[in-house]
């Protein structure tokens, strides 16, 4: 990985404040991932996909995806062809893509969350954002969507896995995640069902 800006996402992994799973690449996975974004490694997310799996941060709360691994997508796999990239997805169904937010202007990574059903801008490129992550970001991002105890149950789940909860926190009475019910689902249920219930409320 000559000029590769691995060196750089490695040491903000390896100060980061919390765990920080690097899952493994598969070489030949990684360069198709690589081709089909038209990215090189000298990008974080180039550097990323080509050096990891994905990368499980904050005890797997949140789910960066690199060139894939077993329960867990690539990149180039999740994303759009019209140019909205999936970066990361959390355990709640909450998802990060990197995108264009108007023709002409600099790439930006947006989240849509389980609580308010809407994309939010984060105003930040790729590089920024994962830099942000790797140094503490996640702990203020979530504080209103964990509960006592959270790390235990996402030590449970699989790659694959995120949580279902009921009442949903975009309700009143799912704002306090202590007591609300939680269950293990796909991870890819959990995503559907916030993005299906933002249409039909018109979010």
């Amino acid at each position: 990985m000559d000029q590769s800006a691995w060196s750089e996402v490695a040491a903000a992994v390896a100060v980061a404040p919390y765990p920080v799973e690097v899952l493994p690449a598969d070489p030949a996975r990684a360069s198709g991932c690589l081709a089909a974004l038209e990215i090189t490694t000298r990008s974080w997310l180039g550097a990323v996909v080509a050096g990891t799996g994905g990368l499980l941060v904050d005890h797997g709360w949140l789910r960066v995806l690199g060139s894939g691994h077993d329960g867990l997508p690539d990149v180039a796999t999740e994303s759009d062809p019209a140019g909205l990239v999936v970066i990361g997805y959390d355990v709640m169904g909450g998802q990060f893509v990197w995108a264009h937010h108007e023709p002409g202007a600099r790439p930006t990574v947006h989240y849509f969350g389980p609580d308010d059903l809407d994309w939010l801008d984060l105003e930040q490129g790729y590089a920024d954002w994962l830099y942000a992550v790797l140094s503490g970001s996640l702990t203020r991002f979530y504080e209103n969507l964990r509960w006592p105890g959270w790390e235990a149950e996402v030590a449970t789940l699989a790659l694959d896995q995120g949580f279902s909860v009921f009442p949903p926190p975009f309700t009143k009475e799912g704002q306090d995640l202590s007591v609300v019910s939680r269950k293990a689902v796909p991870l890819a249920q959990a995503v559907s069902f916030y993005q299906d219930a933002a249409r039909q409320l018109g979010s």
